[in-house]
């Protein structure tokens, strides 16, 4: 029997006007019979730092007082195989040449989607993936981009992409986690410094994955894989 995964995704700055320099698509993905656990091991980590189980992990959150504790989300990350995680940066959405390209911005986005999800599926392996209601892509996009991952992918039975579904952030401790590690991106490459709590974390990601995150991984990288995306 195939072994399911569940791929949890998140964005920063994706918004074409919204005066951002860098753009980050990301998500985080664990074996679908270990979700509970790893859920309830992030929990406890909430509790262990006098955070209610239910507070909601947030990169626009971290402060000095909160360091220890988004610290050690990050080292559990790293240290628990069941999680991956992938992300494409776009470092500077103001050269992009649309019209060039016959596309609008949108065409765009859901092409950069496209781009970040489709080198993590095994075709051995089956896969739900669960996307922020809050993001651009609406019940719309979201079929057209379900419809392109298969295609790409030769799975038209849907037997290995199984779904695509908008879920709420709050509901899910991984889609929290995504949150965490896109933001770290998204500030280290919009150029963002006046934050040192941010920057320790950053600092914390780049040495547990030996990444200088300014640079593309190898597409085989399982823990942290980075595609820093340059456009014709």
């Amino acid at each position: 029997m195939s072994q399911q995964f569940n791929v949890y995704c998140d964005e920063s700055c994706h918004l074409e006007n919204d005066n951002q320099k860098s753009m980050v698509l990301g998500a985080v993905w664990c074996p679908k019979d270990k979700r509970l656990e790893i859920a309830k091991r992030l929990r406890e980590i909430k509790v262990k730092h006098n955070l209610p189980p239910d507070f909601e992990v947030k990169w626009t959150k971290v402060s000095p007082s909160k360091l220890k504790f988004y610290s050690e989300l990050i080292d559990y990350f790293f240290d628990d195989d069941d999680l991956h995680f992938r992300a494409l940066v776009v470092p500077d959405k103001s050269i992009l040449n649309h019209s060039g390209f016959n596309q609008n911005h949108d065409d765009w986005y859901y092409k950069m989607y496209f781009s970040m999800l489709k080198v993590i599926f095994n075709p051995h392996c089956r896969y739900k993936i669960f996307i922020d209601i809050k993001d651009t892509l609406g019940h719309e996009k979201v079929r057209i981009l379900h419809d392109a991952l298969c295609n790409n992918a030769y799975d038209f039975s849907r037997h290995m992409i199984m779904d695509i579904k908008r879920v709420h952030s709050h509901e899910m401790e991984q889609l929290q986690l995504a949150d965490l590690l896109i933001g770290a991106l998204s500030y280290l490459h919009r150029g963002l410094n006046s934050n040192a709590a941010k920057l320790s974390l950053i600092n914390r990601i780049k040495e547990r994955s030996r990444y200088s995150l300014k640079l593309t991984t190898m597409p085989a990288e399982q823990k942290f894989n980075l595609l820093i995306w340059q456009g014709r």
